[in-house]
């Protein structure tokens, strides 16, 4: 049984869509954010105190998007890879961590130094330089979605997993007004897919289940 350390809404959706959209058996642990301050215990897990974990077996991983990569690599196979002999496998690379390192990066400036710093210590000059320079990164996605329905091989991958959680945060740090149209057309598609929705009921059920406060 896979078992997936989330807390609703944080990068930790990335892993949790993809095993919706798998249809694959897991076990769903939820922990309050930040879980290194508020679940001590978790520590002895994840000595980071991030999130998410997985763990499958003896493998435990932490990063969002290589356990995308993960999931449909040797839990496949999936439609939501991209296999090495398909002519968009590096474009599938390239956007799978792009939607972490490049997109998500700059968010987590905007909301530590917008809410989770005391007020004394937040700083509106990083929250707006880094809101900028996020919403500047979304004209690749913006090419490419102006043309495409997804954002490589003609299908709906763990690529757009990877991207669609970004533009999830961005709509909880209200930077969607901002998103080009075609962006905006793109991520109220990725809303409607059917893992999507059974991503977000399932946090939801688990954390009543678990009596873990939901995040805003």
């Amino acid at each position: 049984m896979l078992t997936l350390y989330h807390c609703s809404n944080a990068r930790s959706f990335r892993p949790l869509w993809t095993l919706e959209e798998m249809g694959l058996p897991y076990d769903l642990k939820m922990l309050p954010f930040p879980p290194r301050v508020l679940s001590r215990e978790y520590l002895t897990l994840n000595p980071l105190g991030t999130i998410p974990l997985l763990i499958d077996g003896v493998t435990r991983m932490t990063e969002s998007a290589a356990i995308c990569q993960y999931l449909v690599s040797r839990h496949g196979p999936s439609p939501l890879a991209v296999n090495i002999d398909e002519p968009d496998y590096g474009f599938y690379l390239n956007w799978l961590h792009f939607g972490e390192a490049t997109l998500t990066f700059p968010q987590t400036l905007v909301l530590r130094y917008s809410e989770l710093e005391p007020p004394e210590r937040r700083n509106p000059q990083v929250v707006e330089d880094y809101a900028r320079w996020f919403l500047a990164r979304l004209r690749g996605i913006d090419k490419v979605v102006s043309v495409r329905e997804t954002l490589c091989e003609g299908r709906f991958t763990a690529a757009d997993i990877s991207v669609g959680y970004a533009l999830m945060l961005a709509t909880r740090l209200k930077l969607n007004p901002q998103f080009p149209p075609a962006v905006a057309a793109y991520w109220a598609r990725l809303q409607q897919r059917d893992g999507f929705r059974r991503a977000l009921a399932a946090q939801d059920k688990a954390s009543d289940e678990q009596d873990v406060a939901k995040r805003a």
